[in-house]
């Protein structure tokens, strides 16, 4: 036993001496300074680079046998030595393992790279400055091993059983950076602080992985002399387990974690991004690129998001074709609070210069309330439900300024869309042409209450309700500052649509402009057993803007429009088919100051009309029975049929007058004078009803009689009580008999008119009221005597 142990110590202590022999040789013997020039000659002959070596070339043998080299630059072949290196580093070093070079192998212990710099760069047709290196590189790769073996080891190393084994048990890039310029788009990206660590690298099984550096983004090549901020700082880091297959060129990267922390320019706090993937396959022998059960999670901060961060989850698999620069993002899935789930798949292309993307996309029913809210953009709506069910499908296509979904199916609570709607992300174009079942828009205004007491409280997609309580509280209502740079191009069609209380049917829209001038190239439906049609123009090339519509209205049945539009629910005053034409222009954004700006004309007239709930005719032919000392036995319907109503307006700095209205009764002819100020919403119409003779005539009078005008007036604010509105002008109806008068007692004796008009004088006085008739008969005798 002591024998055998004094044996092992000898057999050490002769390894021992033969070791240290070897470093002492190779220290010694060997200088590193003969491997320059065969190096730079390897590196012209196989890449084209001109390589400068201005450090030292030294070797160490403790604690492990290595090599180094300091101060390393290589230029481009293109490049003068004035230019900065494409490539560099401040030192770079390679150990080896003592243990397997007594077995014959050579195992290299550690790889460290300190201070590597790398500058890529593009110019304006799009050429990168890398690109004829890789060429190169790749048509030459097959040789440069062997070529890298030094002249000066001569035979004691060519020939030997010594074999190289590649596993490396410390791979390390420690303190890079990579610069690269798009001249072509003005942009920089740079790397910083770049580190990479592996251990146990070896290409026959995974070994982990790690890597971080941090990313800026600079809109402008000129950010280092202005001093400018990045539009976007980084700190990104990669870790998982790497499994080289050198032949085959195909390298696995399992249990992916890839997290991100960005800040934005303009926005406070960070933005968290974190990949995570079951596994990265990158095989160059079929230039493809596959991540499968790909997890993206970010946690998104803005101010526009308010106080609360915004959870977002992406499930997907990705195939990437680095030949076409293609990609497929399939089994999509993005989840998020309050129900968000969006599912699809997308086809990318030229992603390597124009990006553009096509595939298909669907979400599921959730509320965009809670979404709104969030943002701060939820409007006051009369509907409690409205936008609280909203789901869509649809083909979508674009590229990073623009999307379109081609073949889009919209749920928006109760209605149903269908057709194509385009967009850019800046929102300066707008194209959409959709069909739809119905679409009650009230559900999506603000509602009365709110809408009365100010127009700034409630918005719709940017449209304010016109209502306010007077000019100083009234807010926009439209978004000029977006309509004067957007270009539109729009159609909708709807079976239903309700807004405002009134009921449209078969409605199309039509809307196109650009440049600040924008067209409403037609509005038209149903309405009300009749049509409407409208165009018109928005011009907000000047200031303030200018409006100008055109519309039309076709036999529209007034009873059920006028229903409608009662705010109290009261019984409709009148019956007929509406027929209304004409022009208006007005200026401004405010509903105030679109009243006060109103100018312009309208005619119309009203077909088989009649006034419900009073008979006219009645009134009238009593009267005149009275004067004629008769009573009237005549059965008399409910309502007062006229045969045509007629007037035309004329509208001036927000005031409509008509010189001309004319209602003509069987019999009777009602023809007045009215004036209309939108501004003060008050109104004053005068009228006076004359019998005429005719066939039709509702009852027979003295031909005297059909010289007398009862006289109407109605005034007052048309948003009050309707019952409150009209009167008998008396003092109008009271002149006209005066005048009468005048002419009767120029032919008959004063005494036996005033006999004759007493009864009916007393009549009146039941009709009119006793004041009035008092003073009539006053003035009546005042005429006899």
């Amino acid at each position: 036993m002591k024998r055998l142990f004094q044996t092992l110590l000898a057999a050490i202590g002769v390894l021992a001496v033969v070791v240290v022999a070897a470093v002492v040789y190779v220290t010694t013997f060997l200088d590193p300074e003969d491997f320059k020039p065969r190096l730079i000659e390897v590196v012209r002959e196989h890449s084209g680079m001109e390589l400068t070596l201005d450090g030292p070339f030294t070797w160490s043998f403790y604690p492990r046998l290595g090599v180094s080299v300091e101060r390393v630059e290589s230029r481009l072949p293109e490049q003068s030595e004035e230019a900065a290196p494409f490539l560099a580093f401040d030192k770079a070093e390679v150990s080896l393992a003592f243990a397997p070079l007594l077995r014959g192998e050579i195992a290299i212990e550690g790889l460290t790279l300190d201070g590597m710099r790398l500058r890529l760069e593009r110019d304006e047709e799009g050429q990168g400055n890398w690109e004829t290196l890789l060429q190169r590189l790749d048509e030459r790769r097959e040789g440069a091993e062997s070529a890298l073996a030094p002249a000066s080891a001569g035979p004691s190393l060519e020939g030997s059983n010594l074999g190289v084994a590649l596993n490396i048990a410390s791979v390390q890039v420690r303190n890079g950076a990579v610069r690269f310029r798009d001249l072509g788009a003005e942009r920089e990206w740079v790397l910083e602080e770049v580190g990479l660590s592996g251990t146990n690298v070896n290409p026959e099984r995974a070994f982990p992985l790690k890597t971080s550096f941090r990313l800026s983004t600079y809109a402008a090549l000129d950010w280092r002399e202005l001093e400018r901020p990045p539009g976007l700082a980084s700190e990104i880091s990669l870790e998982g387990r790497v499994r080289l297959a050198l032949a085959e060129r195909r390298y696995v990267m399992e249990s992916v974690q890839l997290g991100t922390s960005t800040r934005l320019g303009g926005v406070e706090g960070r933005q968290q991004v974190d990949l995570a993937g079951q596994q990265l396959v990158l095989d160059l022998s079929r230039q493809r690129l596959h991540m499968q059960d790909g997890r993206l999670d970010t946690v998104l901060q803005h101010p526009g998001l308010g106080d609360n961060p915004l959870p977002l989850t992406l499930a997907f698999v990705l195939d990437a074709d680095l030949v076409d620069y293609t990609a497929q993002l399939r089994e999509l899935q993005l989840t998020g609070p309050d129900n968000l789930r969006l599912s699809g798949s997308l086809n990318l292309a030229n992603l390597d210069e124009a990006p553009s993307y096509s595939g298909q996309v669907s979400l599921a029913p959730l509320s965009l309330r809670p979404w709104l809210t969030r943002l701060g953009q939820l409007p006051q709506m009369a509907g409690p439900g409205a936008l609280s069910d909203v789901a869509l499908t649809s083909p979508v296509r674009g590229d990073l300024s623009r999307f379109e979904l081609s073949g889009l199916t919209l749920v928006l609570d109760d209605s149903t869309f269908t057709g194509r709607f385009a967009s850019s992300f800046d929102g300066s174009m707008v194209d959409v042409a959709l069909q739809g079942d119905r679409l009650d828009l009230d559900n999506y205004l603000p509602p009365p209450d709110t809408a009365d007491q100010s127009a700034s409280r409630g918005t719709f997609l940017g449209v304010s309700l016109a209502h306010a309580a007077d000019e100083s509280d009234a807010a926009p209502l439209l978004p000029t500052e977006w309509l004067a740079d957007v270009a539109l191009d729009g159609v909708l069609e709807l079976e239903r649509l309700r807004l405002m209380g009134l009921d449209f049917s078969d409605v199309e829209l039509a809307f196109s402009g650009s440049e600040g001038q924008q067209r409403l190239e037609r509005f038209a439906s149903r309405f009300y057993g009749g049509e409407l049609e409208v165009n018109g123009g928005l011009d907000l090339t000047h200031e303030p803007i200018q409006w100008r519509l055109t519309p039309s209205l076709s036999r529209v049945r007034l009873e059920p429009l006028l229903q409608a539009l009662s705010r109290d629910d009261s019984p409709a005053p009148l019956r007929g088919r509406l027929t209304l034409g004409g022009e208006l222009q007005s200026r401004d954004n405010t509903w105030p100051a679109l009243k006060r700006n109103l100018n312009g004309q309208l005619s119309g007239h009203v077909e088989e009309g009649a006034v419900l709930d009073v008979n006219v005719s009645e009134e009238l032919c009593t009267v005149a029975a009275m004067f004629e000392g008769k009573e009237m036995t005549s059965d008399w319907s409910d309502d007062t049929r006229f045969e045509r109503a007629e007037a035309s307006l004329r509208i001036s700095d927000g005031v409509s007058r008509s010189d001309d209205i004319l209602i003509v009764i069987p019999g009777i002819e009602l023809a007045g004078t009215g004036e209309l100020d939108l501004v003060t919403e008050r109104f004053d119409l005068r009228a006076a009803a004359r019998f005429v003779d005719g066939a039709d005539a509702a009852c027979s009078v003295n031909p005297r009689l059909e010289r007398v005008p009862l006289p109407m007036r109605c005034s007052g604010h048309y948003t009050g009580d309707s019952s409150e509105w009209c009167r008998f002008d008396r003092e109008a109806f009271q002149a006209t008999l005066i005048e009468l008068v005048r002419d009767e007692v120029s032919g008959r004796a004063g005494s036996e008119l005033e006999r004759r008009l007493e009864r009916p004088l007393e009549r009146l006085d039941e009709r009119l009221g006793e004041e009035t008739g008092k003073e009539l008969r006053d003035a009546l005798r005042g005429l006899f005597n």
